[in-house]
């Protein structure tokens, strides 16, 4: 059965941010972030989709999530 995260989302969003602004050009699918980050799958969706809500993600049309870049917003 896996483990339930109990505490503040903040610090692992915080983590997704880190890893996202240390490895440029990162792509992962939801299942590639997952076990990178070593969370469930539901919290990965959630906190990712959260990433995505706040413009620092993207989401592609092959289903992987990116770090939007900021020189092509218009």
């Amino acid at each position: 059965m896996p483990a339930m995260h109990t505490q503040s989302p903040g610090p692992t969003l915080c983590r997704i941010r880190a890893e996202y602004q240390e490895m440029p050009g990162l792509k992962l699918t939801l299942a590639q972030a997952q076990r990178l980050l070593g969370l469930d799958r539901q919290l990965c969706d959630v906190l990712l989709d959260e990433l995505v809500g706040t413009g620092f993600l993207s989401h592609t049309s092959d289903g992987a999530f990116v770090r939007r870049d900021r020189s092509s917003v218009a």
